[in-house]
């Protein structure tokens, strides 16, 4: 025979006011914003990029008079800015422009070939550059690298010779873990290596505090290797030691189109002549 049993069922008004007293007490880190730490995570590999950190160490000023007659306005590039209106930046007065074409031994720029070949396309002469990272492995594999991917050099009269960026380190310590003697050892590994593979000097992109800090004010390098300085003012400002002159100049990573601009230190003659080697 069928025997009811008690209904155990709790009220619905109790089920709701229980429901309401665990949302009250659950923690409160639970509902709180993201920590800032968030914001200033370490950047992917790959992702580096030149002047990448001038601000955040030198700071930024005023930008140079505009002497285009004694300057020739350049251009540098990354993968960041993608596919490149170059015809636009002719029609500017842009008339040279280097490409990233590597970064260590495991990143190659996707748009190095349209960035590349189309700044040469409109009549630039063009260059490519590589992103230093000591710490991962030694400069003349990296310039092996870099060669073999894009950084080579041709006598064709408009094609500049490749350029090492060695500057802080977006990944890590600012002198990627090495003393300053090993740091020097490091770049002249990687110059002697780019000298031997493709007959020409490198290019040295830097900015003078990382210099004074990662090298001890190094000097040797002045005497054979072109000098390209990051500073945003309205002036170069003190070189790195050893050179009494710059070849380039990357003054601004806000200038029209692409951000990243540059000033060659002469008349687009000049900018020939370093072509040619």
């Amino acid at each position: 025979m069928f025997v009811p049993r008690p209904d155990t069922r709790r009220p619905r008004r109790h089920l709701l006011t229980g429901v309401l007293l665990a949302a009250l007490t659950l923690p409160l880190t639970l509902t709180a914003p993201s920590s800032p730490a968030s914001a200033t995570a370490t950047p992917a590999r790959g992702s580096a990029y030149m002047g990448m950190g001038v601000v955040a160490h030198d700071g930024q000023g005023g930008l140079p008079a505009d002497n285009r007659a004694a300057q020739t306005e350049g251009v540098d590039v990354s993968s960041h800015q993608g596919n490149v209106d170059w015809p636009k930046l002719w029609s500017s007065g842009v008339k040279w422009a280097y490409a990233k074409a590597t970064e260590g031994t495991y990143y190659s720029n996707p748009y190095f070939a349209q960035q590349y070949n189309g700044s040469y396309d409109v009549g630039m002469i063009r260059g490519s550059y590589h992103f230093a990272t000591p710490d991962t492995t030694s400069g003349a594999t990296q310039a092996d690298y870099f060669v073999d991917r894009g950084g080579s050099w041709s006598p064709d009269g408009r094609t500049l010779p490749g350029a090492l960026d060695i500057e802080w380190n977006p990944y890590g310590d600012a002198c990627y873990g090495k003393s300053q003697s090993a740091m020097v050892t490091w770049i002249r590994d990687f110059l002697n290596q780019y000298r031997a593979r493709t007959g020409r000097e490198a290019v040295i992109y830097t900015a003078t505090s990382w210099w004074a800090q990662c090298t001890g004010d190094y000097a040797g390098f002045a005497a054979a290797t072109p000098l390209w300085i990051a500073r945003y003012a309205s002036t170069v400002g003190p070189l790195p030691a050893g050179w009494s002159n710059f070849t380039m100049w990357q003054y601004t990573s806000t200038g029209p189109t692409v951000g990243d601009h540059d000033r060659f230190n002469g008349a687009f003659d000049r900018v020939v002549a370093l072509a040619g080697g």
